[in-house]
């Protein structure tokens, strides 16, 4: 889903006025930090004990045609982040993430059916709009920090995507068409087993449990035309889906009781919860061109939202870190007026 957020963000970046690490309206970030420098990185995640980052990377200049997975240690303040690819190098590869343990990598990956970078779709057949491919051939899969060991958890036909993991590591929540639709489904990371948890038409992706493993908070869109169901069901027959209207979701852990938590309009997406049960999720909803995309926090029991970055084309996929500290997130920011997304860490203030 991230070359869709880089696409309308990289209209913004002639706008911008100049580099900067932290703008002034940004109170919560102290001593930001930019750990990659130059391509597109993206949905970078603490591992359990705060040390570690795994994050995904398309590079063509340095021979990375589409999304890898690489994981690095954290370094100390003034060393460089070194990081090492942990995927195999084949196919395409998103959405990874640590296991409970720290010392396990699980993502999804279409290496199986074939070693080159499977075929984006073509927009001018959809009006140019952006569309996002659901490849069929995607599975996930589990692997040490190293790479090695690769194991698949998921043999399903379709799309098995996204999936991300309980805080004690027994539970992996992820995206699959196995059913028909794009719903949520948990394994039972001992036995295996899976249980469906979304079923209303749409898309239900990014599902994040909360930190006492109780709940789900993730993105969704709820086709409710005639015509929407139509062209959403036309997509997903394509393969495709078109994730442009979406809002934020949150549900108990088995999939009851969920409910809508943002009636933004546009996309909001990229939820997860904060140390103290807010939300922090990205949104563009204040735009009607589409950018910039932001971080926002959410109050869920008061519907309070507060905008927390403020590039002016693209802030994403935040993550705090186990003990609240710090946050990770990606930017376009002090990219050099280029079209690059970097992983960006900073202290945490209230």
């Amino acid at each position: 889903m991230l070359a869709f957020f880089l696409f309308i963000s990289c209209a913004a970046g002639a706008q911008q006025a100049a580099d900067t690490l932290h703008y002034p309206a940004e109170r919560h970030f102290r001593n930001v930090r930019q750990l990659t420098f130059g391509a597109d990185n993206a949905e970078a995640y603490w591992s359990p004990d705060g040390k570690w980052v795994v994050f995904q990377r398309t590079a063509p200049k340095d021979g990375v045609p589409c999304d890898q997975i690489y994981a690095g240690k954290l370094p100390k303040a003034g060393k460089p982040f070194r990081y090492k690819r942990v995927s195999n190098g084949e196919g395409r590869t998103t959405c990874a993430f640590f296991t409970g343990n720290g010392k396990q990598i699980i993502y999804a990956s279409t290496h199986l059916a074939g070693t080159e970078c499977p075929p984006l779709p073509d927009r001018s057949k959809y009006g140019n709009r952006y569309i996002w491919p659901v490849y069929a051939s995607y599975d996930l899969f589990i692997t040490d920090r190293k790479g090695r060991k690769i194991k698949q958890l998921t043999n399903t036909p379709g799309y098995d995507a996204e999936a991300t993991l309980s805080p004690d590591g027994k539970k992996m929540v992820f995206t699959s068409t196995r059913d028909g639709d794009l719903d949520l489904y948990v394994m039972n990371m001992d036995t295996r087993a899976v249980t469906r948890v979304t079923s209303e038409l749409g898309y239900d992706g990014g599902a994040w449990f909360s930190r006492d493993g109780k709940h789900l908070v993730w993105r969704a869109s709820r086709p409710r035309t005639e015509a929407e169901i139509a062209e959403y069901k036309s997509l997903l027959a394509e393969g495709l889906v078109a994730p442009t209207q979406m809002e934020v979701f949150v549900a108990n852990a088995d999939g009851t009781n969920a409910r809508a938590v943002t009636a933004l309009g546009q996309a909001n997406w990229a939820p997860n919860f904060a140390p103290d049960g807010r939300i922090i999720f990205c949104s563009n909803h204040e735009y009607k061109r589409g950018f910039p995309f932001n971080m926002y926090l959410l109050d869920p029991a008061t519907g309070a939202i507060e905008k927390i970055s403020r590039d002016k084309g693209f802030d994403a996929f935040p993550m705090f870190s186990p003990d609240g500290k710090r946050i990770l997130f990606c930017s376009n920011r002090n990219n050099g007026g280029t079209r690059d997304t970097n992983v960006f860490v900073a202290d945490w203030a209230e």
